[in-house]
């Protein structure tokens, strides 16, 4: 644990005592400080100032971003880190309020009882297809009916469960399944390599995590009523499954997968995210109004989303620029049980995309090799593979811990709390669930895959 510690607790050292390009290139460690406000706000406005920060988060978000935008673009004249930065958030929201919006329109009833039983299936078929349409889009095609199949009896922890499960540590089989997979991907990594590598360890931590809920549920009993229940499953609003069929394609659309594909540089913005966006317009417009009234659908959550999350991406640069530096300097000294602890650590609160390829691009150093040659990338993949295991799983799993750890997690807490669902603050998530649930189990992980190898 000493060269975890060397490497999260002295961000600054190196950077304040070395000179050269490399000092001239880095912001400053104090510039760290806009984001610490903001999740420090995230984590406590909600619990204590609940008012002011409902109505002022967006002015917030956006005025710290602003602090760092300035300092970028005026103090480090930096237009490059800015411009690549808005294409991560433009892609980011356009993503997932396409999702969001075409998900909206489909109404799935589950007329059957609520029990541990038919919950654990709904968590596992949710883990299961976020491989094909995403933590996102699984997450938002089926938060609603989970919270209507257990109207009677909800409470926070099923929420929370499937936060765990479907909207991050279900995602890790396949580069559709979670961002930092889809970089993995594109940088030159197989396809299939991910379920290769990462079903045994997938597929135990969701059947401990089912075990783990299917106690808590049990003794949770549903109040007792006259309601028949037919046990059928409806489905409406098939048409907009098209709509999701046209954002998955739309993810490939990108000129390092097809050459083919036009590139809109420098505009931030390429064919996918104006695929995206004509979906979230389409989809809208033409959706049954009546299952959207059902689904209680409005546009909050995306909004709260879109808001906040512009403010991360903003705020968080010097914090990545300064962790990919360190990942450098000390990555020669970095075994895969710590490159597992540095992604998982740090992906559970910055974006865990750039957070998976700084280390990535460490890991490949220690080999002479360079992230930005597929060819290399492909060949690390399969002559080190315990190194990108070790990244690839922390990367997603992790991302569970926290509610800003993934983009899903922040919307499905939104979706809940607007149905009036009370769910945990940040600290309350933290030290109530994902400290004593997660953590452990993912100790386990590393205890048993990781400690004393590589």
């Amino acid at each position: 644990m000493k060269k975890l510690v060397l490497l999260l607790a002295f961000l600054s050292k190196d950077i304040f005592a070395s000179g050269g390009e490399a000092a001239h290139a880095l912001p400053n460690p104090w510039m760290v400080i806009p984001f610490a406000v903001l999740l420090i706000m995230i984590a406590t406005g909600p619990l204590f100032y609940h008012h002011f920060w409902e109505k002022n988060y967006p002015k917030i978000a956006i005025a710290l971003g602003s602090i760092t935008t300035f300092y970028y673009l005026v103090l480090l004249n930096d237009t490059h880190t800015l411009l690549h930065t808005a294409a991560e958030y433009i892609s980011f929201i356009a993503l997932l309020a396409s999702l969001f919006v075409a998900s909206g329109g489909i109404l799935i009833k589950i007329d059957k009882k609520s029990t541990p039983l038919l919950n654990i299936f709904v968590l596992l078929f949710g883990s299961v297809i976020a491989n094909i349409i995403g933590t996102t889009g699984a997450s938002m095609l089926l938060i609603r009916p989970y919270i209507r199949i257990n109207k009677n009896r909800i409470k926070p922890y099923h929420i929370i469960f499937f936060i765990f499960s479907v909207s991050n540590i279900g995602g890790a089989l396949t580069p559709i399944g979670d961002p930092p997979l889809f970089l993995g991907f594109l940088r030159g990594v197989d396809f299939f390599w991910f379920v290769e590598h990462l079903w045994y360890l997938w597929l135990p931590t969701l059947i401990v995590l089912m075990a783990i809920f299917y106690v808590i549920d049990s003794r949770n009993k549903e109040p007792e009523t006259d309601t028949d229940y037919t046990g059928k499953i409806e489905i409406k609003g098939t048409k907009n499954l098209i709509y999701l069929l046209v954002i998955l394609i739309s993810v490939f659309l990108d000129p390092g997968i097809f050459s083919w594909v036009p590139s809109l540089a420098p505009l931030p913005i390429g064919v996918r995210e104006i695929i995206m966006f004509t979906v979230v317009y389409l989809s809208y417009k033409n959706a049954d109004k009546e299952i959207l009234e059902k689904n209680e659908f409005n546009f909050e959550p995306i909004r709260e989303v879109a808001y906040l999350f512009i403010g991360i991406f903003a705020t968080m640069i010097p914090a990545l620029q300064l962790i990919s530096y360190e990942a450098k300097v000390y990555g020669e000294q970095l075994n895969a049980g710590i490159f597992y602890w540095a992604t998982g650590s740090l992906s559970a609160f910055l974006d865990n995309a750039p957070t998976f390829l700084n280390f990535l691009s460490a890991a490949l150093g220690k080999y002479g090799m360079d992230v930005t040659i597929k060819e290399q990338v492909s060949e690390f993949a399969w002559l080190h593979p315990l190194y990108l295991q070790a990244i690839s799983v922390a990367a997603v799993f992790f991302g569970a811990m926290t509610y800003i750890g993934n983009g899903p997690n922040f919307m499905v807490k939104s979706i809940c709390e607007r149905a009036g669902i009370k769910m945990p603050s940040f600290f309350g998530y933290l030290i109530k669930y994902s400290i004593p649930i997660l953590l452990p189990l993912f100790t386990i992980l590393w205890f048993i895959v990781y400690y004393g190898r590589g």
